[in-house]
Order: C-alpha cells, then structure tokens, then sequence
C-alpha cells in the first residue's frame, strides 16, 4: 500500500498547532485504515512563529517519519488571527517550497466544522461560527455530503454581526466559540440542536479534512498559498474606535 505523509500546521488563534498525518490508500476488498495523527497544540500567545518549527520537527522524530516523506502541507487559511495566518502561510510555503510538495489551504472555520463531526460522526449540518473580535463574527455553513464523503459548503465564510447570522432551517450544530463570546446576542444559538464550544481551530481536524483535499486534487502548488483574511481592513481610526465603543456602552446600558 502507498501511504501518504501529510504536515498541518494552524496558527490562527493563540494556539500553536501542528499535526502529523500518516495514511494508508486502502486496497481493494479492504476498508481503508484510519490514518494515525500526531499533535503538538499549545498555546504560546503572539510566539507562535517561534514554535511552529520545533513542533515540526518534534513529530517526525515522534513518528519515526523525516520531512522527505511529506507528500503536502496543510494550513489553517483563515479567517483568524491576520498575524498568525501569515505565519502559517509563511511556514507552509516556505517547507513545502524546500519539500517541492504541494500546499492544502483548508479554512478555519470548514476545520471547525470537521472538529465536531470528528466527536460525532452522525452530523450533518455546522454552523461554524468564531468570534472575530470588533464586535462581529467570521461564519459559514457546512453539510456533510454522505455520497462523496466531504463537506459542501452552503455558505462561504464571511463576516457579520451576531445579530445578523441566519440559522440554516434545517437541524444543525453552531460550532466555535462564538456562543461564549457574544451570549444572548447570538441568536442562531438558540435554534441550534447541539453547540459545540470545543470545536475549534486545530492541526487535527485539519489534517483530516486536508488528506480529503489533497486526494481530491484541491492541492495548489506552494507559490498559490494565501492567506483567507474575510475582514478587509483591521485597523480602525479614533472616530471609528470611539463610535464603537459608544455603541457597546448604549447596548449595555439597555
């Protein structure tokens, strides 16, 4: 059998991630293997960068693997953290140029989606949602497609208010952290059948959503790997900052 050796690698959030896929292409008359995954997720704040390349190498010594084994690398594109997603891109980029391995870009939100399927394989609708600071949110929404194995995407990612996101009208799981961050807010949490609080950006999940990609042929060559951003601009101006924070007071006040 011919195995594949894939690296993911998320930095999105304050967590380092990093996750060393190994899977067996199943043969006829045989189910294929489940893959084995070795993690390193550790939260290390604005360092992540510093961390991403020992944790590489940690888990190839861990399994017994060297970097000319990879067939690709994964990385967690955004939305996210605009700081941690160039560092994951740049990471990504730069080993799979060296390898001369393709990239997966694989979104974070698509990973939160995986995550929660991982826990409970009967779901088949995610509303991934994840606080995207600034008052508003980065979402999409999911269906598990049970004839070809992988995700549809029903919605792309994109940015809102909590109040504005649309719950899909058919029963699903609100996936993130974003339930926690904005309570009562978030209206589509109260139509949602299960929320998953943990399921969240993670070198795991995105390893397996990523072997599904790199099978399909979703692979782009390292020069094509960029960052998902969602939000357009990060930096607000004073007037802008102090409209904001007036509007957040008024709505406390109520």
């Amino acid at each position: 059998m011919t195995s594949t050796v894939l690296l993911a690698l998320d930095t999105s959030t304050e967590f380092c991630s990093v996750a060393l896929l190994r899977s067996e292409a199943p043969s006829a008359g045989f189910e294929p293997a489940s893959p084995r995954i070795w993690t390193r997720h550790e939260q290390t704040g604005a360092v992540s960068s510093t961390r991403v390349l020992p944790a590489v190498r940690e888990l190839f010594d861990e399994a017994g693997l060297t970097l000319g084994q990879c067939n690709a690398v994964a990385f967690g594109a955004g939305p996210g953290s605009f700081t941690g997603l160039r560092t994951a891109t740049g990471v990504a980029q730069g080993l799979a140029f060296g390898l001369g391995v393709p990239v997966v870009p694989v979104s974070t939100l698509l990973v939160c989606a995986e995550g929660a399927r991982e826990r409970d394989p009967s779901i088949d609708r995610v509303l991934a949602v994840l606080d995207a600071r600034m008052d508003e949110a980065y979402w999409a929404d999911y269906a598990w497609d049970a004839a070809t194995g992988d995700w549809r995407t029903i919605a792309p990612p994109s940015l809102g208010t909590p109040e504005a996101l649309v719950a899909p009208d058919t029963s699903f799981t609100l996936a993130g952290n974003a339930a926690r961050a904005f309570g009562a807010r978030l209206a589509v949490a109260q139509r949602a059948a299960v929320v998953d609080h943990d399921a969240l950006p993670h070198a795991r999940p995105l390893a397996l959503a990523a072997l599904r990609a790199y099978r399909a042929g979703r692979a782009v060559s390292a020069e094509h790997a960029a960052p998902e951003y969602v939000r357009d601009k990060v930096a607000q101006t004073t007037a802008e900052r102090l409209a904001e924070r007036a509007a957040r007071e008024g709505r406390e006040a109520r």
